[in-house]
């Protein structure tokens, strides 16, 4: 009986496996910052929505609050959002790792995750330009933005990567 179920274990076993190393990876790096403000990656992330902003006309200053472990955008001399180690994306990015993997299909699946990683690192850097210029031209839409429509478009994103993963890729007979 155990045996009908073992494609479905093996799935199972192979998608938490990798979500949790990948999780204490990723708590090991934070913990490597706890004393030192925001983390390198996050603040990465910061530099470049503040550089696209820049270039499209939104003169944005960044201020880290070492404390606080976050960095602030200022935009056309407002303070629009702040940066914090939970908008760089990481959390999102491991779960599409581990599902990717939990469907393993040979080399394939090194070269998916690496071309879905890039894809949601830009959309996570477009969706945090976006919510500042809509914090700093429509802050009445502030709100809604941040807890609905920026957050579908990281998950929504996730979502059409595992679909393509799955329908092109995890599910295609292969040739023997």
């Amino acid at each position: 009986m155990l045996k009908d179920f073992k494609p479905v274990l093996s799935i199972l076993l192979r998608f938490i496996t990798v979500y949790v190393v990948l999780l204490l990876v990723y708590q090991f790096y934070l913990n490597s910052f706890a004393q030192l403000g925001l983390d390198s990656f996050s603040h990465f992330i910061a530099e470049q929505v503040r550089d696209i902003q820049n270039y499209l006309g939104y003169p944005t200053e960044l201020f880290d609050d070492i404390k606080g472990e976050q960095v602030y955008f200022k935009v056309k001399g407002i303070y629009a959002t702040r940066m914090v180690e939970g908008c760089n994306a990481i959390s999102v990015m491991i779960l599409f790792v581990s599902f990717v993997f939990a469907f393993y299909k040979g080399k394939k699946t090194f070269f998916f995750v690496m071309a879905g990683l890039l894809i949601l690192y830009l959309m996570n850097v477009l969706r945090i330009v976006g919510l500042n210029l809509v914090m700093t031209d429509y802050s009445q839409y502030g709100k809604i933005a941040h807890d609905y429509i920026f957050p579908a478009v990281i998950y929504g994103t996730v979502v059409l990567l595992w679909l393509i993963w799955i329908k092109f890729f995890a599910l295609q007979y292969e040739n023997t």
